[in-house]
């Protein structure tokens, strides 16, 4: 019997440039809110010393031919070392047997894809119709990627940034301008708020960086930097002042990410698959104030590793 299927991150990325990864957190999320996925809770183990985290992820979606376990990692030091501050590896194996099915080797790139994925589908449903500018919290992976996802909903290509380190944002926005977006580089979280009304969050703050009075009308934000207990970029008030909390998974978010800081709004928080099937409301006024915290959720791995095998599969055909 042969080995597992050994995938490079090189194959993986040319792989992913035939899939919707859009549509693929559609189903993730709607076979999740539907029930149809098993997920234990995430493991997690966490370098305080050292800056750094491991997540580890698995779970398996009824009647598919596989599941999957993740590990992916991040170091937040690492860039100040000329190192990747992600990697990780994806395993599949047969729901049928148990054997290994194929290694893939990403280095973390399938979950930065898919986080950004996510966070261009819950702007599909969330953000208002007019986006007049986009709003970047951070200058990492996650960064640049989300707001290259968000080119598949909107038209927008003014990006307004904040990140910590000056030198850090510069880079970011050489980038994004080289992506072809115009990009303003501000002083303050604050001011992102004031200039946009598509905000992402992208960072690993384990403190607020926006309350509810930075926030314009009819804005909508994708958290995406806040996957631990300890992290957090929203202030309280802001997710008690938002008209829609969306979240990737009520069970999960309870335990990290926003709502684990603010838990009174767990309970009319919905779950983005909800919405995707059309069993919560997406916006339904350009004046509403809309969120979607995303934790990470082990069917997002899922099914991006379904769709990068399955395109590998057609090739080898």
């Amino acid at each position: 019997m042969s080995g597992p299927l050994i995938v490079s991150r090189a194959q993986i990325v040319d792989a992913l440039a035939q899939v919707d990864a859009i549509a693929a957190m559609e189903r993730a999320f709607a076979a999740y809110s539907n029930g149809e996925a098993v997920v234990p809770p995430v493991g997690e183990i966490l370098f305080a010393d050292r800056d750094g985290e491991a997540h580890i992820k698995s779970g398996y979606i009824a009647g598919d031919d596989v599941f999957v376990v993740k590990v992916a990692t991040g170091f937040y030091r690492n860039a100040d070392l000329g190192m990747p501050a992600n990697s990780g590896v994806v395993l599949a194996f047969s729901a049928r047997d148990g054997l290994l099915q194929a290694i893939l080797l990403d280095e973390g790139h399938l979950t930065n894809v898919r986080t950004a994925a996510a966070g261009a589908m819950a702007a599909k449903y969330l953000a208002p119709e007019t986006v007049t500018a986009i709003g970047v919290l951070g200058s990492g992976v996650q960064a640049r990627l989300q707001a290259e996802a968000l080119k598949s909903f909107t038209p927008c290509r003014s990006i307004v940034l904040w990140a910590r380190r000056d030198a850090a944002a510069e880079d970011c926005a050489r980038d994004l301008r080289d992506s072809g977006f115009t990009v303003a580089v501000v002083k303050s979280p604050r001011d992102v708020a004031a200039a946009t009304n598509l905000l992402v969050t992208a960072t690993a703050s384990k403190v607020p960086l926006l309350a509810l009075g930075d926030i314009r009308p009819g804005t909508h934000i994708n958290a995406v930097g806040a996957d631990t207990a300890e992290k957090r970029e929203l202030q309280s008030d802001l997710l008690n002042g938002a008209d829609i909390v969306a979240v990737d998974s009520l069970v999960q978010s309870r335990e990290r990410g926003e709502l684990h800081h603010c838990p009174a709004v767990a309970d009319r928080a919905v779950e983005l698959g909800a919405i995707v099937t059309g069993h919560a409301p997406r916006r339904t006024t350009q004046q509403q104030i809309t969120i979607a915290d995303l934790t990470g959720v082990a069917v997002q791995d899922i099914e991006i590793a379904k769709a990068v095998l399955a395109e590998l599969k057609k090739r080898n055909a």
